[in-house]
């Protein structure tokens, strides 16, 4: 398996951290012993644990108003997948790309060469109907999937079946759906009649699923549709899902939510009733900004796998979310950004892993509130680094990703090959 940096760079970067990250482990899992955990068993399950990177985070974001690019941007969908690889390398968290298509679309007989080179798979699919490809013949500035013209939907409809021939040939098993269509004003559009059209066409896109895949429908409270939007709320995802079949399911990306929504409540319900299908992991501070994963609400983002490890444990029927980042960095080095936030995902996990849940189901059930935040917080407070660090350096990864990727000079290296992109307009990329 081919590797983007040299593994003599991270073994350097290794070495200076190895001695002090045993003693560090060792004591941890002295610690946890106390508590009745092994450790071990812990950082079995940290191993095991993935999160899928998209394509398109790999690029630099941007904003409505501006996007400033950023050294050595990857030049195609081919750049993109030596990106991911070395963010799998370094962490050794990673082994899935998300592609976005078009954005992404190449052969791909190639593509599935291309990501075999580093030992990468594919996870779900995107599709994109909220923005126009060049040479398209019907625009979606009015919707997509609900739009009144059936000419339009159609083409849509096309669109999402070709994202799932691709990824057929690439061995994914899953479609994301998600549209920006709405209105901006009252009256622009009768709610229900865009609804119903949405309904149906998702049901011909439905209908091409292969026996072993799954449809992840995505809701969003506004943007780019700001009076009203079709697919708003979990509520409104869940009434999709339960209306298309038992494939169908729905994805919670955690900035697609009003301000202080309990978004754990909503994956809590998801999982109760068989319908939450994933996730794409980021923060907000005010809308939809597409931060760092924990860079803001790092407790909400380990009660969001609080709740994933309940089910897990509890074996929950059907259980197996896709995990995936979904994320737009302006002013920081993407590969950087995306390795912390995969290393943050985990650290959510690994800390959910460690709530004695036989004491918490007793103080719930005798109404004591403060002892059953107190078990919560006593698992969140407790420092699971050393655990997410070996797990890293077990699986050939590096101890401190940030120190081996600047070690290594990657960025200046590909910002001599890849021509500098222009600046311009917003939108991510």
């Amino acid at each position: 398996m081919d590797t983007m940096i040299s593994g003599d760079v991270v073994e350097k970067s290794n070495a200076i951290g190895e001695k002090a990250l045993r003693g560090d482990y060792a004591s941890l899992g002295e610690q946890l012993d106390r508590r009745g955990i092994a450790i071990d068993a812990i950082l079995g399950k940290v191993e095991a644990f993935g999160v899928a990177i998209p394509s398109w985070g790999v690029g630099t974001g941007g904003t409505r108003f501006a996007r400033f690019p950023g050294q050595g941007e990857p030049r195609d969908v081919f750049d993109k997948i030596e990106d991911c690889a070395v963010i799998n390398q370094l962490t050794r968290a990673t082994p899935t790309v998300s592609l976005h298509i078009p954005w992404d679309k190449a052969d791909p007989v190639r593509l599935k060469q291309a990501a075999a080179r580093f030992g990468l798979g594919f996870d779900a699919m995107n599709s994109n109907t909220f923005s126009d490809a060049r040479d398209q013949k019907h625009s979606y500035k009015f919707g997509s999937l609900s739009h009144a013209d059936a000419a339009v939907r159609r083409q849509a409809v096309e669109h999402n079946i070709e994202c799932i021939e691709i990824g057929r040939t690439l061995g994914s098993k899953a479609l994301t759906v998600w549209i920006g269509d709405g209105s901006n004003f009252p009256g622009q559009v009768n709610f229900a009649r865009a609804f119903e059209r949405y309904l149906d066409a998702m049901k011909d896109i439905y209908a091409a699923l292969p026996g072993d895949w799954r449809l992840f429908s995505e809701h969003k409270m506004y943007e780019p549709a700001f009076y009203s939007t079709v697919v708003q709320d979990w509520g409104t995802n869940y009434l999709i899902a339960k209306e298309l079949g038992e494939k169908a399911y729905c994805l919670v990306d955690l900035g697609h939510h009003a301000p202080n929504v309990n978004i754990e409540m909503i994956v809590s319900r998801l999982i109760q009733f068989g319908k939450l299908g994933g996730f794409h992991f980021n923060d907000s501070k005010y809308g939809d900004d597409d931060l760092d994963a924990g860079s803001i609400d790092p407790y909400r983002l380990f009660l969001v796998f609080n709740e994933l490890v309940d089910a897990e444990l509890s074996g929950a029927k059907d259980f197996h979310p896709a995990h995936m980042l979904d994320q737009s960095h302006n002013v920081t080095d993407p590969i950087e950004s995306l390795m912390l936030s995969a290393v943050e995902v985990q650290r959510a996990y690994a800390s959910a892993l460690l709530v004695d849940r036989k004491a918490l189901a007793r103080f719930q059930d005798e109404n004591d509130a403060l002892m059953a935040t107190q078990t919560l917080k006593a698992a969140y407070r407790t420092d699971v680094e050393p655990i997410l660090a070996m797990a890293r350096l077990n699986g050939g990864g590096a101890i401190d990703p940030v120190a081996a990727y600047r070690a290594s000079f990657y960025r200046q290296k590909v910002a001599a090959e890849r021509p500098a992109s222009a600046s311009g307009g917003g939108g991510i990329v």
